[in-house]
């Protein structure tokens, strides 16, 4: 395999991971990559035809895949060629994300052969909450790979390409509605050292440190917890009640291990 292009959005990291893993299987000469998590991300428009394969990655919030990814999506021209799509849910469930991305991803021009469901450490997770700890841990990685490199074999058989069908996968229409909260992490004063870390790993550019403090536009904000992660004295954290008895439930009835699942054509 000569090219393969990688479209991800991954603000905590576990997208990136499930979908660098898969191309990496696929021992391609040439790796394009498109990081749509910082908004200065998001801005393409027709993409070029000369890659094997294109491999979408997107984290599952609310059942439904991100707005903003939705947004930057659409305005991209898909090339006509293959492409393998992937969502990363924080092991609760991925219910019409999967469905929604391969709907969106057909739209603008990709020829969708095959998806996957991996597990990704929750954006709720703590150590007080813990959701999914580590995930794609070192199982999920293997799989990761296997999962490239059947799709390495298939496109070297070209088996999925010419038969007519479209790829199925799990999902509902309509699609569940958007869950609207406006929220966001807080800063507990006393714990910051004004670093940065936060508003360099907020994907919206939501939060802005000054020699004042840190401001942070909730209505911007995806709770994707992301400055949680990034903040190096443990001063960032989410204080909603509602978030909090989310979390607390998540953790209790999520615990079971789920196992990532995969679609060909």
């Amino acid at each position: 395999m000569k090219s393969v292009r990688i479209i991800y959005f991954s603000p905590t990291g576990t997208t990136k991971k499930v979908v660098e893993t898969i191309a990496g299987s696929l021992r391609s000469e040439k790796v394009d990559v498109l990081d749509l998590t910082p908004t200065r991300g998001r801005r393409y428009g027709r993409l070029t035809s000369d890659v094997d394969l294109t491999i979408l990655g997107v984290p599952v919030y609310t059942g439904r895949v991100p707005f903003q990814v939705v947004e930057a999506l659409q305005q991209m021209q898909g090339p006509g060629t293959p492409a393998a799509i992937v969502v990363v849910y924080g092991n609760r469930a991925y219910e019409d994300a999967l469905l929604e991305l391969n709907d969106i991803v057909s739209r603008i021009g990709f020829l969708p052969i095959a998806a996957a469901a991996f597990v990704g450490e929750h954006s709720f997770s703590t150590a007080a909450t813990p959701i999914a700890v580590g995930r794609p841990d070192n199982e999920d990685l293997e799989q990761a790979a296997s999962f490239g490199r059947t799709l390495r074999e298939r496109l070297e058989a070209a088996g999925p390409l010419g038969n007519g069908q479209f790829l199925k996968v799990p999902g509902n229409y309509p699609y569940r509605e958007r869950a609207q909260h406006v929220s966001s992490p807080e800063t507990v004063t006393e714990l910051c050292t004004k670093c940065g870390a936060c508003e360099a790993a907020c994907p919206e550019e939501a939060i802005a440190v000054t020699e004042d403090g840190v401001a942070t536009d909730r209505e911007s904000c995806l709770l994707c917890c992301a400055c949680v992660r990034a903040c190096p004295t443990g001063a960032r954290r989410v204080n909603d009640v509602e978030l909090l008895t989310i979390a607390r439930e998540l953790s209790s009835t999520c615990h079971e291990r789920r196992s990532p699942e995969f679609f060909m054509k």
